[in-house]
């Protein structure tokens, strides 16, 4: 078992007259950290399958005394895959308005249908917190630094799904089983995705292309669809947990790259699952983007675990000057660029230094990447 970072903060929360949501994709230990949390309540705690037909009908277009009835004398509700019950927010309202005493916690591992669903009837009635693959920062509190290390590259190529973690030795096909079957069904599920095949394309894309601008229509050209729809599906597989956007930072300088953007995925063993790549690092050309990438998901995912509010950046200009990773923390900029090996020189760009004024420069590389992590 490997202790998740934000369960301390969710318990901090617990019975506070809200109700607590867990977004997350499948396979990233979501039913494991409720059934964790459950666990301390002993006897007075129930876990609830969504994923069970049955049960969506005893939640569903339920009164508040039938709820009453569910639940009995339990204090702690668990409601796993909150997003399969048809209008489940009206249903959650009713626990927090009309059972006060009870606390629920929901997960869904499709924020696009779950806080779609939600969002109208629990204005001002809900905490939220997304749970993301295992992060280095969980994986040191349950290994020493020495291993965590000795880990790195496998990790980086086989990514942080507990599953893949906990069986090093079914890696690949369990890689390609969540790729394939998890991934792909919670976002085929939603209305507005017909192509399986498409989108297929459309993620080989992407993952040819971290640590590159993307170009919205050039991948329309590559993948045979029109921009709208380009625009239409990153935003799904944003919110579906696969993905995210790196915008430019650009205020001053009119030299500045304005509308392109950055795209990463959260998970770098679902990104070389898709282009079928799982040689080490020693022999690929995409050495370094592959660690940019690793490092930018492990800091997002630090940041949320722990509640830093930072605005997150990559800078470029026509001449090519660049820093791969800006944050902006209250106003004050932190600058990084990333080299796997320490021996690599690399530097932040003094055009961009001369611009603005920045908190820190850090140069990221495998001996240091636990100080940008916050562990050392």
């Amino acid at each position: 078992m490997i202790d998740r970072e934000i369960q301390s903060s969710i318990e901090s929360k617990l019975f506070k007259s809200k109700l607590i949501i867990i977004y997350g994709a499948r396979q990233v230990g979501k039913t494991t950290l409720l059934k964790k949390i459950g666990d301390k309540f002993e006897g007075q705690s129930i876990y609830i399958n969504c994923d069970e037909p049955d049960i969506r009908e005893l939640l569903t277009d339920v009164t508040s005394t039938q709820l009453k009835n569910l639940v009995g004398n339990k204090k702690l509700v668990l409601i796993d895959e909150a997003q399969r019950v048809k209008n489940i927010g009206i249903t959650l309202k009713l626990f927090v308005d009309q059972i006060k005493e009870v606390q629920v916690i929901a997960t869904g591992s499709s924020a696009f249908e779950l806080s779609n669903i939600i969002n109208e009837p629990l204005t001002g009635r809900k905490y939220e917190y997304h749970l993301y693959p295992i992060s280095i920062r969980e994986l040191n509190q349950n290994l020493s630094w020495l291993e965590v290390n000795r880990l790195l590259e496998e990790r980086i190529i086989y990514g942080m799904y507990p599953e893949v973690i906990l069986n090093p030795s079914e890696k690949k096909p369990l890689l390609k089983e969540i790729t394939r079957s998890y991934l792909f069904k919670d976002i085929l599920s939603y209305e507005g995705i017909r192509k399986p095949e498409i989108l297929e394309k459309l993620l080989i894309a992407l993952a040819a292309q971290i640590g590159s601008e993307v170009s919205y229509n050039e991948l329309a050209n590559t993948v045979g669809i029109d921009k709208d729809t380009i625009t239409k599906y990153i935003d799904i597989l944003e919110k579906a947990f696969i993905v995210f956007k790196l915008p430019p930072f650009s205020k001053s300088l009119r030299t500045e790259i304005t509308k392109m953007r950055k795209i990463y995925f959260y998970d770098t063993g679902i990104r070389n699952a898709l282009i079928t790549n799982f040689n080490s690092l020693q022999s690929r050309n995409d050495k370094g983007s592959l660690w940019e990438n690793f490092m930018i998901s492990e800091k997002l995912k630090m940041n949320k675990a722990i509640g830093i509010d930072a605005k997150s950046f990559f800078w470029r200009t026509s001449q090519q000057q660049e820093i791969d990773y800006i944050e902006d923390i209250d106003g004050n900029l932190h600058t990084y660029e990333f080299t796997f090996n320490e021996k690599k020189k690399k530097q932040i760009s003094k055009t961009f230094l001369n611009a603005y004024k920045t908190m820190s420069e850090t140069i990221v590389n495998n001996k240091n990447y636990g100080s940008f992590l916050g562990i050392e």
